[in-house]
């Protein structure tokens, strides 16, 4: 499945990259959205990645560790995204005031 892998590697670049922003930003509402994105972004990495071993080797072992990182894959975007939507006005403020100063 390379459009899987293809998702896997995306989605481990956007993981790295929101990581790089959540360390230089100095604002700490911003902090915690950003990683909030990083937790969707590894958590749709982990639960590809099961997908994907699910598809490569086809055994009862592969199933129960595949199932396990998908729910678990599954849990981190769902905390994610409660986590932007929870910080999202926080930001805005936030940034906001920085502009005005």
């Amino acid at each position: 499945m390379p459009i899987v892998v293809f998702f896997i590697i995306l989605s481990l670049s956007f993981y790295v990259f929101y990581k790089i922003k959540f360390v230089r930003s100095p604002l700490p509402m911003e902090r915690k959205y950003l990683s909030g994105k990083s937790g969707i972004s590894l958590g749709l990495f982990v639960g590809l990645y099961g997908i994907n071993q699910l598809f490569l080797h086809p055994s009862t072992i592969t199933y129960i560790i595949g199932a396990i990182f998908i729910i678990l894959g599954f849990f981190s975007v769902w905390a994610g995204i409660k986590s932007l939507r929870f910080y999202r006005p926080y930001v805005i403020k936030e940034l906001e005031e920085m502009k005005q100063h």
